[in-house]
């Protein structure tokens, strides 16, 4: 990494993290074996508490009721910045590390096909590091690192937002894997409801008395249906999917409970709302039609995600400082085989750093840190992680998340993140830029969490899951000796 013209301060972090290059990839391939899905991350926030808590940082763990989230606090006073990330991941996506073909590690278990694995590892890096140089260079302020479970789900963030553990932040910073170096601001993600819709209806045998049940099921099948033949009405850039997550027991028996659970996505989070509220009209209309009774569960409703100018050009300042890591001749190959064996095209890994152009386009997956972003000026970090050309939650996602592509480009992310965060610490002006291009940014709106206040954390979800899979899954979590000094 270049060593001149930066202040002692931050290349006090950007040597830590170079140092720590084996923790970080420790922590990241830990993650990555445990694969734990969302709400189920038990040894993940073990893992992320215990290096935080050994380091000196004060520990909150369980907030806003999710038994794997964490907050973790050093420091006092002024300014506060804050850094959130998430570590799940996600349902039948377990594949073999450096492997260019589908091999899952186990057949049907979950794991990580995007990199939420090393998005904590560069996390928990880039806290240790600004912690250390916080001591080193007497740096006041407050540093807050938040965990951030289920973000396969975008869950955790609004609650947050919710109760309160951002109303003292400044500013705050999202680290997330990519295939490319950069940071970008404007709108950048879609807003999201997701909900689930039941049926209730009666058995009865499906032959001898069928006219004597009210088939729930055919509520669920007559709600999709009807959003189907509206598809054709969504505006640019909605849209909407679903999974049935109930369809009954067995053909012979009239189904008494069917359900459905649908995300709901748009450019703005009053989109998403009211996308939200036809699908409960049609849903309303196929329980009349089916003589049953519905019952609508929100899971979860974020805000798009969106990225403050001010923080971005810091972060694009530090992405240029740091600069790319220098692929080897195998990661190149490994990188080509795995797009060979995905089929799409095969130029290998992004060679140079991505200049700063904006406001970008929002891309039409959503994330639940959508909520700090209109709370807070918040940056967003994508660090060069994994392989261009693949596909989040498909096998080819998750070949090189285990292999130096991602570790290499985790250490890249976690320099450019704890030279921003110093930054933002040593820099008042910095601060007061970012509040004011904020207020510039979000004028008109006016923000409110969309989740319901009486919404409590999904405590049983993927429960079965890992009762499932963890025991075989367990044979091949490593034993690292992690070491942040």
């Amino acid at each position: 990494m270049p060593k001149t013209n930066i202040k002692p301060e931050k290349q006090f972090v950007l040597d830590y993290v170079n140092d720590h290059a084996d923790a970080l990839a420790g922590v990241s391939d830990s993650l990555f074996w445990f694969g734990e899905p969302a709400m189920q991350e038990e040894r993940s926030a073990e893992l992320l508490t215990g290096i935080l808590e050994d380091g000196g940082f004060t520990m909150e763990r369980g907030i806003s009721g999710f038994p794997t989230g964490f907050m973790a606090t050093y420091g006092d006073g002024e300014p506060v910045i804050a850094v959130h990330t998430e570590y799940d991941a996600a349902p039948n996506n377990s594949q073999q590390p450096g492997v260019a073909e589908h091999t899952p590690i186990i057949e049907g278990a979950p794991g990580h096909c995007e990199g939420h694995n090393v998005n904590g590892a560069v996390m928990i890096t880039a806290a240790m590091a600004v912690k250390r140089a916080m001591e080193k260079h007497g740096i006041k302020g407050t540093l807050k690192v938040f965990g951030a479970p289920a973000e396969e789900l975008v869950l955790a963030r609004p609650y947050y937002v919710r109760d309160g553990y951002f109303d003292d932040v400044d500013v705050a910073f999202h680290p997330h894997l990519w295939d490319r170096f950069f940071t970008e601001y404007g709108v950048l993600q879609r807003a999201v409801v997701s909900a689930e819709f039941i049926f209730h209806g009666e058995t009865a045998h499906a032959a001898m008395s069928p006219w004597d049940g009210r088939n729930a099921l055919d509520g669920a099948m007559l709600m999709d249906s009807g959003l189907a033949q509206y598809r054709e009405h969504l505006s640019p850039g909605q849209n909407m999917h679903r999974v049935i997550t109930d369809g009954g027991d067995q053909p012979n028996v009239i189904p008494s409970r069917a359900a459905i659970w649908w995300f709901f996505r748009d450019h703005t989070a009053e989109g998403a709302q009211g996308l939200f509220e036809h699908a409960k009209t049609v849903a309303e209309g196929a329980a009349m039609m089916t003589k049953t009774e519905l019952e609508v569960v929100i899971k979860t409703a974020v805000w798009p995600v969106r990225s403050n100018e001010t923080l971005a050009r810091a972060l694009q300042n530090n992405i240029e400082a740091v600069g790319m890591p220098e692929w080897s001749d195998a990661d190149q190959q490994l990188a080509k085989d795995i797009q060979t064996g995905a089929g799409v095209e095969n130029p290998g890994l992004v060679p140079e750093i991505t200049p700063l152009t904006g406001p970008s386009e929002s891309i039409p997956a959503g994330n639940d840190c959508g909520d700090v972003s209109w709370k807070v000026p918040m940056g967003r970090l994508w660090f060069p992680s994994n392989v261009p050309g693949v596909t989040f939650h498909h096998w080819s996602a998750g070949a090189a998340l285990a292999t130096e592509i991602a570790h290499k480009g985790g250490v890249a992310g976690a320099g450019c993140l704890a030279a921003t965060l110093v930054d933002c610490l040593t820099d008042p002006g910095l601060i007061e830029t970012a509040k004011a291009t904020f207020a510039e940014e979000t004028a008109g709106t006016d923000y409110a969490p969309m989740i319901p206040a009486e919404n409590t954390p999904p405590l049983e979800t993927n429960k079965e899951v890992m009762a499932k899979f963890r025991p075989a899954m367990e044979a091949h979590y490593p034993d690292l000796n992690i070491k942040f000094s």
